[in-house]
């Protein structure tokens, strides 16, 4: 039996409504006990438990991102299940859900099973998400029922978004009937075959075919008219990495309407606009696009109003040959864990001044419930022993050269930020620890 005791910190956590000094007792993997401080301190001699001081620091349960590229199978040179995590860790995550556009395509038990194994060596817990299609090749449905046996905790084409009505209404229906979340990337890629930024001025000036809004906000709108049609399934949609205003007043209105629909944004599409692409930076160009800052201002609105359920990083490693090309030819993406919690802070606690809790809940509790991972988001007595101690004073800088990701593909390199992760803990055990 091992056994860890936190105490001296505060604890916040937003499910079961603590925000107060509390001592944490952790046992085999479980949140063993939770009291005032000083109250477990005579149990957790009896269990020659371990102790973490954590006074002057924030407790909280580890954080989930419910949007993140390994890279394995297939592309380790980019990132591999072990880098991944422990980028993630040094954030503060205990949990990521792993996207399926690997090599092969994730879209079977046995390349599921594959990423769990144990010889990955994850230092945090992964959740794989399947494809939703076989090869995401947009034609023939996954078998859902086996790959949620196998470990998938949701289903996607991810990149490759379901463009074809039927196919789209066919995989809400066996989804439900699964219990999965259906988790589109919502881009008609009939409209952005050869753009590289956001359609506008900026793109014209810069002789580069511009991504339109209505490509992502137009196929929300689909989804969610053929979401409507099987609302008696009661099938969810999860719409990812969403970056526009016109496809956001599309989800809120569907909620209103009590459809089942959840969204994400990422750090980039609320703190950045199109501008930072600069003289072409690669490191600036994603999918979505950065946007207009209308609709940077429609993401940050969204998440202070809660539209939006949950931050989620779309951790997108890539080489550095591949991104030190043509700004046309380079991959889109960003890396994203290690910045998640300290952008966030730094935006919503210290510029808008919103709780931390707001800001654990968004990062934390809430991506948990969007895809059912009992037992995390949480620190209440039974859930699992993960958590996130960390500094909310102190201010850092993110170096891009010292992160734990294989790549250093990030707009965000020299950025000072709120929030230092000191410690992380997955299901009892450390995955992370700062050298201060």
């Amino acid at each position: 039996m091992s056994a860890t005791l936190i105490h001296g910190g505060r604890l916040i956590d937003p499910a079961s409504g603590i925000d107060a000094e509390r001592d944490v007792l952790l046992r085999d993997g479980r949140v063993a006990a939770v009291d005032a401080p000083g109250k477990l301190k005579a149990l957790a001699k009896q269990e020659a438990a371990e102790t973490i001081d954590a006074t002057g620091l924030i407790v909280a349960p580890g954080l989930v991102d419910i949007h993140v590229h390994l890279r394995e199978p297939g592309q380790g040179y980019k990132e591999t299940i072990a880098s991944g995590t422990a980028a993630a860790a040094a954030g503060g995550f205990t949990s990521v859900c792993a996207m399926p556009n690997t090599v092969p395509v994730n879209d079977s038990p046995e390349t599921t099973r594959w990423m769990l194994s144990p010889e990955r060596g994850a230092s945090i817990r992964v959740f794989p998400i399947a494809a939703a299609t076989r090869g995401s090749m947009g034609e023939k449905l996954t078998e859902y029922g086996s790959l949620k046996a196998a470990g998938a905790v949701g289903v996607s084409d991810d990149g490759k978004p379901i463009l074809g009505d039927a196919i789209m209404h066919e995989a809400l229906i066996a989804a439900a009937r699964a219990g999965l979340p259906v988790i589109q990337h919502a881009e008609d890629t009939r409209l952005t075959g050869g753009c590289s930024m956001n359609a506008g001025t900026l793109a014209f000036r810069m002789g580069l075919r511009g991504m339109p809004i209505e490509a992502e906000s137009g196929l929300v709108e689909r989804d969610l008219r053929l979401l409507a049609s099987v609302n008696g399934a009661r099938a969810h949609l999860h719409v990812a990495h969403l970056s526009t205003s016109a496809a956001l007043d599309a989800v809120r209105k569907a909620r209103r309407n009590g459809l089942h629909v959840t969204c994400e944004v990422a750090p980039h599409h609320f703190l950045l606009t199109e501008e930072a692409v600069g003289l072409y930076d690669t490191n600036a160009k994603m999918n979505p696009p950065l946007r207009a800052q209308s609709d940077r201002d429609a993401m940050l609105q969204g998440i202070l109003d809660g539209v939006v359920d949950c931050i989620a990083t779309d951790h997108a490693p890539h080489a550095a040959h591949e991104k030190e090309q043509e700004f046309e030819r380079a991959p889109n993406g960003i890396t994203g864990l290690e910045t998640a919690l300290g952008l966030s802070l730094s935006l919503f606690h210290k510029a808008h001044r919103l709780p931390i809790g707001r800001v654990i809940n968004l990062l934390s509790t809430q991506p948990a419930a969007v895809f059912g991972l009992k037992g995390r988001g949480t620190l209440a007595v039974g859930s699992f022993a993960d958590v996130v101690i960390f500094d909310a004073k102190k201010e850092w800088t993110f170096r891009a050269a010292n992160s734990k990701s294989k790549s250093k593909n990030t707009p965000f390199d020299g950025w000072t930020m709120l929030g230092e992760v000191r410690w992380t803990i997955s299901e009892g055990r450390v995955a992370y620890r700062a050298v201060i």
